[in-house]
């Protein structure tokens, strides 16, 4: 899955272990969020895109589109 978080973090001058203190996780959980290396829960996905006032779609897109 495709996300903008390090996009979302820098634009908020947030480190990788300030949002993970926000968010109530690892920073190196925001680390593998980031690299592409994990996808979150739905439940942290939705946490992610809440706290920084935006709709999931904003954050995270699939690799691919159904269909393709």
């Amino acid at each position: 899955m495709n996300n903008r978080v390090k996009v979302f973090r820098a634009m908020h001058d947030l480190t990788q272990e300030q949002l993970a203190l926000e968010l109530g996780v690892t920073r190196q959980t925001i680390i593998a969020i980031e690299k592409k290396k994990y996808d979150p829960s739905l439940d942290l996905a939705f946490k992610i895109a809440r706290y920084f006032g935006v709709t999931i779609e904003d954050v995270f897109s699939p690799d691919t589109v159904a269909g393709d």
